[in-house]
């Protein structure tokens, strides 16, 4: 072969090759990838977004989102692709919906005619790059914001996770879990969530309501037949609805649960009954942890299980949330926890935990960012996870949606008040609706948010107590996925922080003004000492030692001193729950001390703890010595046991209960205005007793039989 000819085969061949693999002519356009346009419809464009990928044996697999009908990711089918042509089409959707188009030879476009039910309309789509691909590339330097916030704000460390549709786009940790050991946080250090619980609780509920064991608009009593409020009204007509949206008519009672390792939460569900309610039903919006736990009480009264293993069963085995638990004393047995911590004088220290698990279905679960995402996704997926539907998507609308009005007023323009759906929070983001719900606890900060619209769920927890960098940093990132003008949320509020301290130290040194001097006790402290109790609240006691006194309510024991008249200060404490408090006690006609009121509710009237008589009048051993007879006048009086307590019998009279009271002495049950002491001698030994009675005192003698 001459060399010439050798050439133009060879020319012939490589040209050959390069049509082959389409080098030479540009590559066919191909269906792959995302796609975003719009069917127009008449009187409207409605917006679609659909992906195709295609499989190893060449068939085609897609989906499609249609917005405005919150239908999403639903399956396409009997895909078709021959040159230019496009076929494909919508599965179980009535009326056989049908894409029939034309790819643009630059493989950017496809147009043609979509139909329904014999009608047809024309629509086209535009290649785009995929939202997930995008929204990573949108997040290009946002570690950045997230370190500045930890320096401006004093912040050990937090976990951050963002969400698009059901894909994790972002997981990481900044700073320390563990400070003293510079031990770094992680996306799968566990942090308490607070109240961001309280969805997961509402999860349970809706999942019981889609097996038919509950209905949201029943009253509770069909369920808990004994469930009583002090107002009957109410407490007959609450429903678990009413439960989970703060619209009971109480306000927080927060005190009675907090730092409570002894109730059980069937009793704080029945303390609900001596508690003071300030509205009416679904009057008011009153942020209510009680509620809640009384919530979880149902989901254990439907299944027969505790809450938690409810809740385990129901929400974390099927969402895959392996390590989340329900106690801090659990979380300290993982190997990657995070330790809690408080701003205090400028400076960070380490707090103790505190265990909720009482209130749990309130706020006690604890987490990582990394399986909180599955969290989020479950909820962005209309109630999927993993192709297997978890809950109802219509009961997981129902949760989304505003149920109860809060009624505040927005104090930025960007951001509308929010109203309470069913265990989240409802506004609006610069426009675009959003679905959040943030948590407290003690040494922790949450924040879970979501953008259902747009697919993009946040959730970032912080192991400092009380700390707003959450919300701070999840505005940051909508702001950068939406490509939003941007606002410096930082920046602004450090403002706002440092102004803020300075307006409380002024504070804080104005607050002795408010002291009367010059003023002393009516009573010695000793007589302050003793045990209190209020129906709803339970006991509290005040002890008197080295010439002090001091208040425990709830293991938490706080120093008092005197502040003026019967008025005294809760002082600084190692829990500083109660510090500067003041408490005030009350005395008796007989001029015991004989009440303790407590501003624990602050939205109530004070709540009065009565004063208890001593225990001893309560023991049968101790009683059995006031039996015998007595003489007045003429008369015998009778003193019997009647069980484990004493009753008196005065001939011409019925027979009456004697109740222990203060001053060691006791009244008569059916006609209190007579009081009885009994007299001893210096042996200890009875004498006579007392009928100490509005217009004298007359003293017995005991006949000695």
């Amino acid at each position: 072969m001459k060399k010439t000819q050798k050439i133009i085969f060879l020319s012939v061949l490589f040209i050959c090759f390069l049509i082959s693999t389409s080098i030479f002519s540009g590559d066919a356009p191909s269906l792959t990838g995302h796609w975003e346009g719009t069917i127009d419809i008449p009187g409207m464009k409605l917006d679609v977004n659909l992906d195709f990928s295609q499989k190893e044996d060449g068939s085609w697999v897609g989906n499609i989102s249609i917005p405005a009908q919150n239908a999403k990711d639903l399956p396409l089918v009997n895909i078709q692709v021959s040159g230019l042509e496009v076929t494909f089409a919508i599965s179980g959707i009535p009326g056989d919906p049908t894409f029939k188009g034309t790819l643009s030879k630059d493989g950017s476009k496809i147009t043609g005619d979509f139909t329904q039910s014999g009608q047809t309309f024309p629509f086209s789509l535009q290649g785009k790059v995929s939202p997930v691909a995008a929204a990573r590339e949108g997040l290009k330097g946002f570690d950045d914001v997230v370190e500045k916030s930890l320096e401006t704000f004093m912040v050990p460390g937090l976990a951050m996770a963002i969400v698009k549709d059901n894909e994790v786009i972002f997981a990481r940790g900044f700073g320390y879990r563990n400070v003293k050991k510079k031990a770094p946080m992680t996306p799968d250090t566990l942090l308490a969530i607070g109240s961001s619980s309280k969805a997961f609780t509402t999860f349970a509920l809706g999942i019981l309501v889609d097996e038919g064991k509950l209905e949201w608009n029943k009253p509770v009593r069909n369920y808990i037949p004994w469930f009583r409020l002090l107002d009957a009204s109410v407490g007959d007509r609450l429903t678990p609805r009413d439960l989970v949206t703060h619209r009971s008519g109480m306000p927080r009672h927060d005190l009675i649960w907090y730092n409570n390792y002894t109730a059980s939460r069937e009793e704080f569900v029945k303390r609900l009954a001596h508690l003071q309610l300030t509205a009416d039903l679904r009057e008011r919006f009153q942020y209510n942890n009680l509620m809640f736990l009384t919530a979880g009480y149902l989901v254990e009264v439907l299944t027969e299980k505790k809450w938690e293993d409810a809740v385990q069963t129901l929400v974390f085995k099927p969402l895959g949330m392996e390590r989340t638990n329900f106690s801090v004393e659990d979380s300290q047995k993982d190997s990657d926890f995070a330790l809690p911590y408080r701003e205090k004088d400028d400076k960070i220290e380490q707090i103790p935990f505190r265990n909720i698990s009482n209130i749990g279905p309130a706020g006690s679960i604890n987490s990582s960012v990394n399986e909180m995402a599955n969290w989020l996704i479950v909820h962005l997926n209309n109630g999927k996870f993993k192709g297997k539907q978890i809950i109802n998507e219509v009961t997981l609308q129902d949760m989304h949606l505003t149920h109860m009005p809060i009624g505040g007023t927005s104090t930025r323009p960007e951001i509308s008040p929010a109203d309470y759906g069913m265990g989240w929070f409802v506004d609006n983001y610069r426009g675009f609706r959003r679905v959040h719900h943030g948590g407290n606890i003690d040494g922790f900060s949450a924040m879970v948010s979501m953008l259902p619209q747009h697919g993009i769920g946040f959730v970032v927890l912080a192991n400092k107590n009380g700390t707003g960098v959450p919300e701070l940093l999840i505005r940051h990132a909508i702001d950068r996925l939406l490509h939003l003008d941007p606002i410096d949320w930082l920046g602004e509020a450090a403002e706002k922080r440092a102004k803020g301290k300075e307006v409380s130290k002024k504070a804080e040194e104005k607050k002795l003004t408010r002291r009367i001097p010059g003023t002393t006790p009516a009573h010695n402290l000793s007589e302050y000492a003793g045990a209190y109790f209020h129906p709803g609240y339970g006991d509290l006691k005040v002890t008197f030692n080295k010439d002090k006194l001091s208040l425990t309510y709830n293991g938490i024991t706080t120093p008092l001193s005197h502040w003026h008249y019967e008025t005294f200060n809760c002082d600084e404490a190692e829990d500083p729950t109660f510090e500067d408090m003041k408490l005030t006690f009350r005395t008796d006609v007989s001029g015991n001390v004989a009440e303790l009121v407590a501003p624990f509710e602050p939205s109530t009237d004070e709540i009065v703890f009565e004063k208890k008589p001593n225990a001893k009048f309560y023991d049968p051993e101790y009683l059995k010595q006031f039996v015998g007879k007595y003489k007045l006048v003429d008369d015998l009086l009778t003193v019997s046991m009647k069980g484990d307590s004493l009753t008196i019998y005065v001939p011409g009279q019925p027979i009456f209960d004697l109740v222990p009271t203060l001053g060691d002495e006791f009244y008569l049950k059916q006609y209190k205005i007579v009081n009885i002491r009994f007299l001893t001698d210096k042996k200890g030994e009875v004498t006579g007793m007392e009928l100490i009675q509005p217009n004298g005192i007359f003293e017995t003698e005991r006949i000695k039989e």
